[in-house]
């Protein structure tokens, strides 16, 4: 891929944050999908996601765009872009409990990096990440549509603390 480092390791938690404005939207539209008002405020949260946002917050931050959002919408919208494949349900490693949290596609597929201890989360993508998945389709004879890889440690941050 020209013009994409040979990896790249996020400073937060997201690290394709604004990486294609209005993606999802195109998406739907292309798949010829009713787009209303309120599905495209819940579209415009999502693309604009800093961090990994569970239902609530996104419903949150809808709200604030528009008070008439319900949860009902937000769910609905969450499963039409789950069903289309254009965004991830992740558990994080069940870090903060049973919830789950949801991201849009950015243009490489990542790893999450989570600490244990304070649950911070990390973006990892790599060019040895792309050839593992290439070298895993070859010798399972498999087309790979779908990867999450986590992995789980100490950051040192709360090494240091230790």
């Amino acid at each position: 891929m020209s013009g994409t480092p040979l990896h790249r390791v996020s400073t937060g938690e997201r690290i394709n944050v604004n990486a294609a404005s209005g993606h999802l939207q195109r998406e739907l539209k292309a798949r010829r999908i009713r787009l209303t008002r309120q599905r495209r405020v819940v579209l415009q949260v999502m693309e604009s996601a800093a961090h990994h946002m569970d239902a609530n917050e996104i419903l949150d931050l809808a709200q604030k765009i528009d008070s008439k959002i319900t949860r009902v919408t937000v769910y609905r919208t969450l499963d039409l872009l789950k069903g289309h494949g254009l965004i991830d349900e992740l558990d994080l490693l069940h870090l903060r409990g049973h919830r789950h949290y949801y991201e849009s596609h950015g243009p490489r597929d990542h790893i999450h990096v989570a600490c244990i201890q304070c649950g911070k989360v990390r973006e990892f993508e790599s060019d040895l990440y792309e050839e593992l998945k290439r070298q895993i389709s070859r010798d399972c004879a498999i087309e790979i549509t779908v990867t999450r890889t986590e992995v789980g440690g100490l950051c040192a941050e709360c090494r240091a603390k230790a």
